[in-house]
C-alpha cells in the first residue's frame, strides 16, 4: 500500500522499458559505483600502490546492494548531507578489507560523472537498437503500400497524388537521420577518467610520488577497465556539460520526428484511411461508446514535446557552470538525463507498437481519391482533346464552366463530385469518352512514387540495417505489448 501513497513518475511506473527503467534505477546506479571503485582499486594496485588483494575480492564480491544496505546508506547521507560519501562508508562496511582505500585519491565525480557517462553509453545503445526495428518495421509498411494511390496533402489541402508507401518513406528518412545522429553522439562519447578534485590530478600525482607517467597510466588503465576507449583529455571536477548538450541534442531531433509521424497518423484516423491497433476490448471514451482515439499516437506526441524541451535544460545548465564546478547542476541533471532516456525510450516503442499494427482503408482512400481526382485531371482531359485535334482554349472554357458547377454541387450542396458525369454527357467531349477510364486511373497521378519507394528502401535503408550491432537487434526483437 505505501507505494501507492507516493508519487511515482509514470514514466517508469507506466511506460517506459524494464531496461531502461533498470538502467536508472538506484540499484544500477551504486552497482555501478561500486564498480567504478572496484576498477580504481585494481588499476592503482596494478601500478604499485598497498593495495591488498583481500580488499579487491571483496569489493568484487559485494557489488549488488542489498536491502539492508540501501538502509545503511540512507542513514549514512541523512547524517553526512553527501550520498557519494554514505555510499563510501556502506561499501566499506562489506568490504572491510578494502574500507580504507575505497575512493582512494578520488573525488565525487570519479563515480557520479563517469557512471552517467557509462548510463547514456548504454542508453544510447538502447535506443539505436529499438529505433532499428521501428524503421524496419516501417520499411515493411512502406513496401507493402509503395504504389497504393492516396490524395496528397499541402496545407492539409488536397493536393496531388502521392502512395501510402511513399508518405512512410517520408517518415523513415528522418528517422534514418537521427539514427545516424545517435550514434555519433554515442561513438563520440568519451570518459572523465581519472581527473582528481579540479581536474588536475593532483592527488594522484600526490600517491604517486610526482610520477606524472603513472598518473597518465592510471587514467589510460581504468578507462580501459571501464570500457571506453578514451577519456576527455581535459575536464574540470566535472565532465564538460557540453557533453550533455549533444546527447540531449538528438534525443529532441527525434521528439520532433516522431511527433511528426504521431500528428500524420492522427490526422489519418480522423480521415479513416489509416488507424493505429485498437483492440477489441479498448474503451476510446467514456462517455462517447463508438469513438476510437488515437490514443498512442497522442501519447507520442505529448511526450515527444516533453523530450524535446529536456533538451533546454541541458544548454542552460552548461552556460552556468562557473570556471571548475558548481553544483547546481546535479539536482536538475538527476532530473534531466534519467527523463530523457525513459521518455526516448517510451516513445519509440509506442511508435513501434503502432506500426506493428497500422491499419489501411483503401477503400476510404480511394473514395476520397475519387472526390478530388476529376479536378486534378482536367489539365489531363484538355490535353487529350487537343490530341484529337481540338482547341485548347475552347477546351479549358468548356472544363471550366463544368468544374465550377460540380464545384457547386459539393460545397453548396453537399452532394458528390459529379465533373466526370458531366463530361461524359457533354458531345464536345464524345471523342474521349473512351479514354476517360485510363485518363482518370489515380496509378498514373502518383508519378515516380513506387520507384522512389523501392529505391530508398534499397539505397538506404537496407545499407543502414546490415550494420552487424543493428542485424543483431533485429534477430531479437519481438512485437512490443504496451501495459496501458
Amino acid at each position: 500500500m505505501e507505494a501507492f501513497e507516493t508519487y511515482q513518475t509514470p514514466l517508469a511506473s507506466r511506460y517506459a522499458s524494464k531496461e531502461m527503467s533498470y538502467l536508472f534505477s538506484s540499484a544500477n546506479r551504486f552497482k555501478t559505483w561500486r564498480e567504478l571503485w572496484l576498477n580504481l582499486a585494481i588499476a592503482e594496485k596494478q601500478l604499485g600502490l598497498p593495495i591488498g588483494e583481500e580488499a579487491i575480492e571483496q569489493m568484487r564480491a559485494n557489488l549488488d546492494l542489498t536491502p539492508e544496505q540501501f538502509d545503511i546508506a540512507a542513514k549514512e547521507e541523512k547524517k553526512r548531507r553527501h550520498d557519494v560519501m554514505a555510499h563510501v562508508h556502506t561499501f566499506g562496511q562489506v568490504a572491510p578489507a578494502a574500507a580504507g582505500i575505497i575512493h582512494l585519491g578520488a573525488t565525487s565525480c570519479y563515480v557520479t560523472d563517469n557512471a552517467d557517462l557509462i548510463f547514456i553509453r548504454t542508453g544510447l545503445t538502447y535506443l539505436l537498437k529499438s529505433l532499428a526495428v521501428l524503421i524496419s518495421r516501417l520499411s515493411g509498411f512502406a513496401a507493402q503500400y509503395r504504389a497504393l494511390p492516396t490524395l496528397g496533402f499541402t496545407h492539409f489541402q488536397p493536393a496531388q497524388l502521392t502512395t501510402v508507401g511513399k508518405r512512410a518513406t517520408l517518415w523513415i528518412q528522418e528517422l534514418l537521420w537521427d539514427l545516424r545522429n545517435i550514434k555519433r553522439a554515442r561513438d563520440d562519447l568519451g570518459f572523465r577518467g581519472v581527473k582528481g578534485t579540479t581536474g588536475t590530478q593532483a592527488s594522484f600525482l600526490a600517491l604517486f610520488d610526482g610520477d606524472h607517467d603513472k598518473v597518465e597510466e592510471l587514467d589510460e588503465l581504468v578507462t580501459k577497465l571501464c570500457g571506453f576507449e578514451y577519456a576527455y583529455p581535459v575536464t574540470s571536477q566535472t565532465y564538460s556539460r557540453k557533453i550533455d548538450i549533444d546527447v540531449l541534442a538528438p534525443l529532441a531531433s527525434l521528439g520532433a520526428t516522431a511527433h511528426k509521424i504521431a500528428t500524420d497518423l492522427r490526422l489519418l484516423a480522423n480521415l479513416k484511411e489509416v488507424e493505429e491497433p485498437f483492440e477489441s476490448t479498448q474503451i476510446g471514451s467514456s462517455a462517447m461508446a463508438y469513438k476510437r482515439n488515437p490514443m498512442r499516437s497522442e501519447r507520442v506526441c505529448s511526450l515527444s514535446r516533453h523530450l524535446m524541451v529536456l533538451h533546454q535544460n541541458a544548454l542552460m545548465t552548461s552556460s552556468v557552470q562557473w570556471f571548475e564546478r558548481t553544483l547546481d547542476d546535479s539536482a536538475n541533471r538527476r532530473v534531466t538525463l534519467p527523463e530523457a532516456f525513459l521518455t526516448a525510450d517510451i516513445v519509440l516503442s509506442t511508435l513501434r507498437n503502432v506500426s506493428e499494427g497500422l491499419v489501411v482503408y483503401p477503400k476510404v482512400i480511394a473514395r476520397r481519391i475519387s472526390q478530388e481526382l476529376p479536378f486534378m485531371a482536367t489539365e489531363n482531359l484538355i490535353m487529350a482533346i487537343v490530341k484529337k485535334g481540338g482547341d485548347r482554349q475552347e477546351a479549358h472554357e468548356k472544363i471550366r464552366v463544368l468544374s465550377h458547377e460540380a464545384a457547386h454541387q459539393v460545397k453548396n450542396l453537399g452532394l458528390e463530385n459529379d465533373l466526370i458525369d458531366r463530361v461524359r454527357g457533354d458531345a464536345y467531349f464524345d471523342r474521349i469518352k473512351g479514354e476517360l477510364d485510363s485518363l482518370l486511373d489515380p496509378q498514373t497521378f502518383v508519378g515516380r512514387a513506387p520507384e522512389q519507394v523501392d529505391k530508398f528502401i534499397k539505397d538506404w535503408i537496407e545499407p543502414a540495417m546490415a550494420d552487424e550491432e543493428l542485424k543483431e537487434a533485429l534477430s531479437k526483437a519481438g512485437r512490443v505489448d504496451l501495459n496501458v
